[in-house]
C-alpha cells in the first residue's frame, strides 16, 4: 500500500469517528414546510394550476420561501484559524461544540502564540483564511423556515469572501499529497462552520465535506456521507411544483429553455407550410420547458403545426456514473406526459410524445429516433452532451456527427461554460476546485433567488447540484471548445433572431441584477453570466452544406 492510500484509509477512519454525528451527514428533515404565496403572474405557473385543477381537482400551490414572518434574530461569529501542526482534534467520544460568539480556543492561543513559522503557512505552500470572521445572522421562523440577512441575501462578491472554497481547495490538496495532519485540521474547521441551512459559504462547506468523505471511501461504502436531498429523494408531485417554482425565481435554466423555445419558432417560420414539428429533447427540463412552446404554437401566423412530436431521450442508468447525473434523472414514478398531453389537448395542439430509454446518445440514429424526411426536425440539447463518455471527448464529436446525419433543420446546444476540461487537469485536486468553483455560483444565486429562505424546495435542488462534485464524468468545456466540435462535426452557427435575445433579455430582469446576458459577436451564441463570470452559453447550429459528410 502506497503512503498516499495508507493516510487515506486514515483519514477515513477519522472522518467516520468524528465526523458523522454532525447534522449535515443526515438527511435533511422534511418536517417544516415553507410558507405559500403567490408567483409573478407572467410565469407559466398559471398554465400548470389550470391544468392540474382538471386533472385531479386540487388547487396547485408553489411554495414561496420569501413570505414576511415575524422573526427574532440572534448573531454568532466564528473564526477561521490558520494551519496549526500540532493541532489537536476532538476524541471520538466527544461532542460538537456548539457555535458561539466564542472562537476556537486551541486555534486562538496557537494564533496568539504566532511562534510556529508554519502557523499562517500550509504544507504545501496554500494559505488557509486566516482570522477571518463569518457573520452568520440566523432568523428562525413560527414554521421553521429559516432566513437568513447579511451575507446570505448579499453574498459577498470579492474572492475573500467565499471562505468555504479557501478550505476546502487545500484540504483536497492535502489529500492529493496524502498530508494527513492538515486533511485533519482542515476536515475539523469545516465540520466545525458547515450548515445545510447557513449561508452560501455554509451549505458549499456541508456539501464540499459529504464529497471529500465520498472521494476517500472509494471504493468503499459510503457510510460516512449520507446523501442530501436530491431530485431522485423526492416525491413526484413534490417535484414537479417545486421545478415550476425553481424556474420561476432562479435563471439558470429558465433563460436557456428561454432561448430554445424562441429558436425552435423561428425555424419552424422559415419552412413553408410544415405539416410535422418533430422535437428530439436531450435535456434536463423534466417537461417543465414544453408547455410555454406548445402555448406559443398556437399564436403562430397559420397556428400549430398539424402534428408535434416530442422524442424525449431519458438518461440511461446502466452504471454508478449516470445515476450521478446531475439534474438528469427525476424521482421514480416521475412522469410530465400526462400533464403535457392534457394542457395540448386544451390548446387543441396535437402533441405526440415519445419517451427513449436504454438508448445512449452515442447510439442515436434515424432508425431509433424515427424521424421522417418530410417532417421539421429540431434536435434540442441542453447539459446533457458533455457527459457522454468523459473518457474519451472524441465520443461527444462522435454523437455530434450521428445528430447531423440526421438531416435536422437545426440544433440547439446549451451547456456550462467552465474554464477548463476537469478530465485534463491532472489530478483529484485541480479538477476538484473547477467542480466547487462551478458549485459556489449556483449556490450564490440561489441564495439570492430564495433571498435567504431556507426551504425543502431550496435543499432539493442545491443537493441535486452538489453532485457535480462526486461525478465522475467530466463537468465542461469552454464555449470556443464546444462551438469548434459542433464545426468539426459539420455544423455552421446561426445567429439568434431578435425576438429570441429580447425575450430573454426582458425574462433576465425580474431575475436579480447580477444576471447578466452576453451575446458574442463572432459566433452568435448567448452567455448567461453570475456576478461577471460566465455560468452557461447558448448556441444555434444548421447542417453547413458546404463541409462533406465524414
Amino acid at each position: 500500500m502506497t503512503e498516499p492510500e495508507r493516510a487515506s484509509d486514515q483519514i477515513l477512519d477519522w472522518i467516520e469517528g468524528s465526523l458523522s454525528y454532525h447534522p449535515s451527514f443526515y438527511p435533511y428533515s422534511l418536517d417544516n414546510p415553507c410558507t405559500t404565496g403567490a408567483l409573478n403572474t407572467d410565469s407559466w405557473l398559471d398554465i400548470c394550476q389550470d391544468l392540474d385543477q382538471e386533472l385531479d381537482n386540487n388547487d396547485f400551490t408553489c411554495i414561496n420561501c420569501n413570505s414576511d414572518l415575524n422573526t427574532t434574530a440572534a448573531t454568532s461569529t466564528l473564526l477561521v484559524e490558520p494551519f496549526v501542526s500540532n493541532h489537536q482534534l476532538p476524541p471520538e467520544t466527544s461532542k460538537k461544540r456548539k457555535a458561539s460568539n466564542e472562537p476556537n480556543s486551541n486555534a486562538s492561543q496557537a494564533h496568539n502564540k504566532n511562534q510556529n513559522p508554519r502557523s499562517n503557512e500550509a504544507d504545501d505552500g496554500d494559505k488557509v483564511a486566516v482570522e477571518q470572521r463569518i457573520s452568520v445572522k440566523k432568523t428562525g421562523t413560527r414554521r421553521g423556515v429559516t432566513k437568513l440577512s447579511g451575507s446570505d441575501a448579499k453574498s459577498n462578491d470579492s474572492e475573500e469572501g467565499r471562505w468555504a472554497e479557501q478550505l476546502l481547495n487545500p484540504c483536497a490538496i492535502a489529500i492529493t499529497a496524502g498530508n494527513l495532519n492538515r486533511v485533519q485540521h482542515l476536515l475539523y474547521v469545516l465540520h466545525e462552520l458547515a450548515s445545510p441551512t447557513g449561508d452560501a459559504n455554509h451549505r458549499l462547506a456541508v456539501h464540499g465535506l459529504q464529497a471529500l468523505a465520498h472521494h476517500l471511501s472509494a471504493p468503499h461504502t459510503h457510510s460516512g456521507s449520507a446523501k442530501s436531498m436530491s431530485f431522485a429523494s423526492a416525491k413526484p408531485r413534490f417535484f414537479k411544483d417545486a421545478l415550476i417554482y425553481i424556474n420561476d425565481i432562479n435563471p439558470w435554466f429558465t433563460i436557456p429553455n428561454n432561448i430554445a423555445n424562441a429558436s425552435i419558432l423561428q425555424i419552424l417560420s422559415q419552412q413553408q407550410s410544415p405539416q410535422s414539428l418533430h422535437i428530439v429533447d436531450i435535456g434536463v427540463s423534466h417537461g417543465v420547458q414544453w408547455p410555454t412552446l406548445l402555448d406559443s404554437l398556437t399564436r403562430r401566423p397559420g397556428g400549430p403545426p398539424k402534428l408535434v412530436r416530442l422524442t424525449v431521450i431519458a438518461p440511461t442508468c446502466d452504471s454508478d456514473q449516470s445515476i450521478e447525473m446531475p439534474f438528469a434523472v427525476g424521482p421514480p414514478g416521475y412522469s410530465s406526459v400526462p400533464q403535457l398531453i392534457a394542457y395540448a389537448e386544451t390548446l387543441k395542439v396535437n402533441l405526440h410524445i415519445n419517451i427513449l430509454e436504454g438508448h445512449s446518445l452515442q447510439s442515436l440514429n434515424a432508425q431509433v429516433i424515427g424521424s421522417t424526411p418530410d417532417e421539421t426536425l429540431i434536435i434540442c440539447a441542453q447539459f446533457r452532451v458533455h457527459q457522454i463518455n468523459h473518457n474519451n471527448p472524441d465520443d461527444r464529436t462522435k454523437f455530434l456527427k450521428a445528430m447531423r446525419s440526421l438531416e435536422p433543420k437545426a440544433m440547439i446546444l446549451n451547456e456550462n461554460d467552465i474554464d477548463c476540461s476537469c478530465n485534463n487537469c491532472g489530478n483529484f485536486a485541480t479538477g476538484f476546485s473547477r467542480r466547487v468553483e462551478y458549485l459556489w455560483k449556483f449556490l450564490d444565486c440561489t441564495s439570492a433567488a430564495f433571498k435567504g429562505g431556507d426551504c425543502e424546495e431550496r435543499r432539493m435542488v442545491e443537493g441535486e447540484t452538489a453532485k457535480t462534485l462526486t461525478y465522475t464524468g467530466e463537468m465542461n468545456e469552454r464555449k470556443e471548445k464546444w462551438c469548434e466540435r459542433m464545426r468539426g462535426a459539420g455544423f455552421i452557427g446561426k445567429v439568434f433572431g431578435e425576438d429570441a435575445i429580447d425575450g430573454a433579455r426582458v425574462l433576465l430582469k425580474k431575475y436579480d441584477r447580477h444576471w447578466e446576458m452576453r451575446v458574442e459577436e463572432r459566433d452568435g451564441c448567448v452567455g448567461l453570466w453570475w456576478k461577471g463570470q460566465p455560468v452557461s452559453f447558448c448556441s444555434l447550429w444548421t447542417i453547413d452544406r458546404k463541409q462533406n459528410d465524414k
